[in-house]
């Protein structure tokens, strides 16, 4: 979320994100045949990736080069990172196939990094919220080899998952020879988006939930703690409401950026104008550029690294003590 523009001529097939004018239908992500002329919103997206992929590609390689950065909560940052990186690449690289190397094929490849990527990045962000519910809610057992186990686990089972997801419109489930059956965003059929749709509201559910039971478990622990230290009750309240602010920030982000382009998926229609889903499509990029703030550059660890980098003494031998995930 007239004049005839490049969205609805009849110049051929458009491009997705570049399919001209924000006043035309829903947007497409086929190929272009001949030039186009160039989309403000188009732009504005190119311009997002660019930040996007230069933000993850900081904590990708931060995570990457530092050996002691591999504990369950680092590889998760990372597998968020890779994907919101991927993202913003597939971003840039859509705005130059489109615009300067028009092509079906390529555009289909693109399509399929950007669904990869942006399934991978909400996957990764539910996959922190369990493993910070368990670190809190097994606490005693957390570092241990299971939670190594696990971790891996959700990684395939992530990855796998978004790449069967990207692979649908590459695979031939497209509606490059049935038009009706397009979505808002094309060449992407409206079952498959539909799909996504879903599966977002379903991960967005899992974390209001896990979020909530965190709420109640850093209450109880806090409430805890001021018991046994005697703390003042002024104190516990203080502590506790900065927890609750913490997760609330991090669930508004979430649902502020994606909510919207989710609803429109389910409510639009391929016929609708292509600036409704250039509005909600935007925010739901931004969220690519906020995760590298709330999940990594917060982390204590990751902070100090950057400053020895920034010194110009990095050492792959200084040590760091990893905190609980629940801290992150």
């Amino acid at each position: 979320m007239m004049e005839e523009g490049p969205l609805n001529s009849s110049r051929g097939h458009q491009g997705w994100l570049a399919a001209g004018n924000s006043s035309g239908t829903s947007l497409d992500l086929e190929s272009v045949v001949q030039p186009l002329a160039l989309n403000p919103w188009d732009v504005v997206l190119c311009i997002s990736g660019t930040i996007i992929s230069c933000e993850n590609a900081i904590v990708v390689v931060v995570i990457f080069y530092t050996p002691t950065f591999r504990a369950p909560m680092f590889l998760l940052i990372g597998s968020l990172a890779t994907a919101d990186l991927l993202a913003g690449l597939g971003l840039i690289l859509h705005f130059a196939f489109v615009y300067f190397i028009p092509s079906e094929a390529v555009s289909l490849l693109t399509v399929g990094l950007l669904v990869t990527s942006f399934t991978a990045s909400v996957s990764s962000l539910l996959t922190i919220t369990i493993d910070r519910y368990l670190s809190l809610y097994n606490a005693l057992t957390y570092y241990s080899e299971r939670t190594v186990t696990r971790t891996y686990i959700m990684l395939i089972l992530t990855w796998g998952a978004s790449i069967c997801y990207g692979l649908l419109p590459i695979m031939g489930w497209n509606c490059l020879k049935e038009p009706s059956a397009c979505s808002i965003v094309k060449p992407l059929m409206k079952n498959h988006l539909i799909i996504l749709s879903v599966s977002f509201f379903m991960v967005f559910a899992v974390m209001l939930q896990l979020y909530v039971q965190i709420c109640k478990i850093v209450c109880r622990h806090a409430h805890q703690i001021a018991v046994q230290r005697h703390f003042l009750a002024s104190s516990h309240y203080v502590t506790t409401r900065k927890g609750i602010a913490t997760l609330a920030v991090i669930l508004g982000t979430f649902a502020s950026c994606w909510l919207p382009f989710a609803i429109y998926c389910l409510l639009g229609d391929y016929s609708y104008p292509a600036l409704y889903t250039y509005v909600t499509l935007l925010p739901a990029t931004y969220n690519s550029m906020i995760n590298p703030v709330i999940y990594a550059f917060r982390n204590q660890e990751i902070q100090k690294v950057l400053w020895t980098v920034c010194c110009g003494c990095f050492s792959s031998t200084m040590p760091f003590w990893s905190r609980s995930p629940s801290d992150v």
